[in-house]
């Protein structure tokens, strides 16, 4: 039954949120991304507004949880409308109910010839671009087998796969909301800190607005740390190759977890019940090892359904375009590109993709033996700082990457993230003119608000007597 005190008490909050869903339902169905400044007053507006509300009233969390999935269920007939990736991902899911390994075939190749080999091919086809569909997929199993049930439940209806799609990214973000209060408590970190994630307009917008799968990952991705913390590590290493198997960047982290397996000296807890003793487990070298196989063979279990002659080799190049070919909303990598126009008049992006990879496995090596990484908080800071390095440097960073960002950040002091969140909105200016060019005025705007940020957080801000690639 009604009860009219609870909206009386809480009528601020109520007011926010109304506000939000109002605003969240014109970006939803009323918006398009050449619109840029309507787009950058609606994402301001909806920050204010969160901003506010975590602020003013994060106390009365089952309330933040109601809102939470509310504002997601705004989008819940909406086409995305600053992402056309959602269409690669329907043709994906219809060629395997067709009987094609979707790995083996770019929807050009079959549009090229005049063949239609799924319903909707053509209509599918204009909305993806030529870009995507020039390329073959690069879409891990796991996601497949969410395309493949869209396809399965939603017949020929287009929209019927972006609602099942939607579906699957809103109970993630519920099952993310759910283990990452449980890890944070078990942490000893306020609760409340989870609403900076769950609550985020960027995470709102792009998972379930724009139905990008990082919130699938993500939640793998929590889980297994919070089995991991629990002592559960065998369960927890087939939880990180289902992460895996929605988006590879988590094998990113898998260096990092060398210290926390062999040179932690405490016994973890696995008990997560109030009043029961806990039982207790050791890590150890043996332990990392079984980890690691556990990942790698779940991992090639679940790629193995889609194993044929040509799939390494179809698999790799198209992962291989992301840093020799692709450019977007970069940073290190375009003042790198300029150094290499002034010496040799050409764009080098070939020879200077080349080395982001040796780059980035440096930073993480280094992470991995100089950094303090024994217990779970110091491996997510950890995870946070390699991950960064890697975007810094990237040749693309499209905005919905900045997810994984944002709940590490969650877990630790730092805010970069969370201001990068609000900054990527820039990012999308790329799309205000016909030949969606990049003004790099307006990235390096970008960058210098979120590098400003990071050096503030990481070496200004800090205590000094804790060296970054120490302790944290």
């Amino acid at each position: 039954m009604f009860n009219p005190s609870v909206l009386r008490l809480n009528r601020s909050p109520i007011l926010l949120v109304l506000i939000s869903a109002i605003l969240y339902t014109i970006f939803a169905y009323n918006l398009v991304r050449t619109e840029h400044t309507k787009l950058i007053v609606l994402y301001t507006l909806l920050f204010v507004l969160f901003f506010r509300l975590i602020k003013k009233h994060s106390e009365n969390f089952r309330l933040l949880v109601i809102f939470a999935i509310l504002l997601r269920v705004v989008f819940l007939m909406a086409t995305p409308n600053l992402s056309q990736d959602f269409y690669r991902f329907i043709w994906d899911g219809r060629m395997i109910i067709e009987g094609f390994n979707p790995y083996l075939y770019t929807p050009e190749s079959f549009i090229s010839i005049g063949e239609f080999p799924v319903a909707q091919a053509q209509a599918l086809y204009q909305g993806m671009g030529t870009l995507n569909a020039s390329h073959f997929t690069n879409y891990p199993p796991v996601k497949q087998f969410i395309f493949m049930m869209a396809a399965l439940f939603s017949g020929n209806s287009i929209l019927g796969s972006v609602l099942v799609f939607r579906i699957f990214i809103i109970a993630a973000d519920i099952g993310t909301l759910y283990i990452g209060k449980k890890l944070l408590e078990r942490l000893n970190a306020p609760v409340r800190n989870i609403f900076w994630y769950i609550l985020n307009p960027f995470i709102i917008i792009e998972l379930t607005g724009n139905l990008h799968f990082e919130g699938i990952m993500i939640f793998f991705l929590i889980l297994s740390l919070y089995l991991l913390h629990l002592g559960k590590w065998k369960t927890a290493a087939i939880v990180f190759a289902l992460s895996v198997s929605v988006k590879l960047i988590p094998l990113l982290f898998l260096p990092l977890f060398f210290q926390f397996f062999i040179k932690n000296n405490t016994t973890v807890n696995i008990s997560d019940q109030p009043g029961i003793k806990p039982a207790e487990t050791e890590l150890s070298f043996a332990k990392l090892i079984g980890f690691y196989g556990i990942v790698g063979i779940t991992t090639l279990i679940l790629f193995a359904p889609f194993y044929s002659s040509n799939f390494i080799n179809n698999y790799s190049e198209t992962v291989g375009l992301w840093f020799s070919n692709f450019e977007f909303n970069a940073s290190l990598y375009y003042v790198a590109r300029e150094i290499g126009y002034k010496l040799t008049g050409y764009n080098e992006i070939a020879i200077i993709g080349k080395f982001i990879p040796i780059l980035t496995i440096l930073t993480v090596l280094a992470l991995t033996f100089i950094r303090k990484n024994t217990n779970i908080k110091q491996l997510i800071i950890s995870m946070l700082f390699a991950l960064s390095a890697y975007y810094f440097m990237s040749t693309t960073v499209h905005p919905w990457y900045l997810a994984t960002l944002v709940i590490l950040s969650v877990f630790t002091n730092y805010k970069f993230p969370l201001v990068w969140s609000f900054m990527i909105i820039l990012s999308y200016l790329a799309y205000a003119n016909t030949q969606n060019t990049e003004n790099l005025w307006i990235i390096g705007l970008q960058y210098v608000v979120v590098y400003a940020t990071f050096i503030w957080e990481v070496f200004i801000k800090r205590d000094h007597s804790k060296p970054v690639f120490i302790t944290e």
